[in-house]
């Protein structure tokens, strides 16, 4: 009998969809559960720039009635790390489950379902990027592509001073929850004008009579090689061409899936810069997974596959 501890990556990655899929999973082996954990590249903390809890969890609560509501959605509140900023509170999807009225939907639209699995930890990278370099984005036009729940922008909304800030996504039910967290939040942007759009990579009628913007913000966005061809596109339609916008992504190398967008890129005539090391406290939790300090915060960590690279793009 085939030893269960040798299953292949491809396996244990069906049992992945497979407990997404279903409400209630049946119990599986130990070996097996293990397995599972080793190649999934999710993590439940990442590397925890933007601390995060949650505030009020409706998964499963009971009605008055005894019954129990189907939600998935729990309310996260984030907390920016600097003196006077206002706390997010945002509302996603927590559990590990999907309906297949979700896939349904990808298929409809031709996207993918990342943006309502959690909050990736190269948005918080990204975040904690945009953050540190509040001044880069003060009175500029800024869109973020592939936004997922967008903390990335509503990071820069929040505390940039920014112009306007745009989180797009190419799933209808990711720029629903942004929406609705745009609306729970708007006292918490100022000036700032935020909105949300449903934005297709691959369909040039969804963005040909998009504005252009002064900085494009993306994370983790590269991974899917189908639509490098339309990513490059849309960042090369939607940099302003007046004066010095760039895009910035913050994005793993997933095998070559980068190395081919930055091909597809250089093909468009778009200019870039790659950086490894660009922030000590990201280089520091870096090592820390690598070197096996926080190796049971991410015990799946591997540094082609988790950690972002900093990518600078312009015209």
């Amino acid at each position: 009998m085939e030893n269960r501890t040798n299953e292949k990556a491809s396996s244990l990655r069906w049992k992945i969809l497979r407990q997404a899929l279903l409400s209630h999973p049946s119990p599986s082996n130990e070996l097996s559960q293990r397995g599972i954990k080793r190649i999934s590249r999710r993590t439940s903390h990442g590397f925890n720039l933007i601390p995060s809890h949650v505030i009020e969890d409706e998964r499963g609560s009971n009605k008055c009635d005894g019954s129990s509501t189907s939600t998935r959605d729990a309310r996260v509140c984030y907390t920016l790390p600097i003196p006077g900023a206002p706390q997010l509170f945002l509302t996603q999807r927590v559990d590990n489950r999907a309906d297949l009225s979700d896939f349904e939907i990808c298929d409809r639209y031709n996207i993918d379902n990342t943006g309502l699995v959690c909050n990736w930890p190269s948005e918080d990278v990204l975040a904690h990027y945009c953050l540190s370099h509040a001044d880069i984005f003060r009175s500029k036009k800024v869109i973020e592509l592939g936004s997922g729940y967008g903390l990335a922008g509503f990071v820069i909304a929040a505390v940039t001073e920014a112009s306007e800030v745009v989180m797009s996504d190419g799933n209808p039910q990711v720029v629903d929850y942004t929406q609705r967290n745009i609306e729970a939040n708007s006292g918490a942007f100022g000036d700032t004008i935020v909105k949300s759009m449903m934005l297709h990579w691959n369909q040039e009628d969804t963005f040909k009579d998009a504005d252009t913007f002064d900085i494009i913000v993306a994370s983790d966005c590269t991974f899917f090689k189908d639509f490098h061809r339309g990513l490059a596109r849309i960042v090369k339609h939607l940099l302003s061409k007046a004066g010095s916008s760039e895009a910035i992504f913050l994005c793993p190398k997933r095998g070559n899936s980068l190395d081919l967008f930055l091909e597809v890129a250089e093909e468009n005539s778009l200019h870039f810069s790659v950086t490894e090391n660009y922030d000590k406290d990201v280089w520091k939790r870096h090592e820390g997974f690598l070197n096996g300090e926080d190796r049971d915060c991410w015990p799946s960590y591997e540094k082609g596959h988790c950690y972002p690279l900093l990518i600078r793009i312009t015209l």
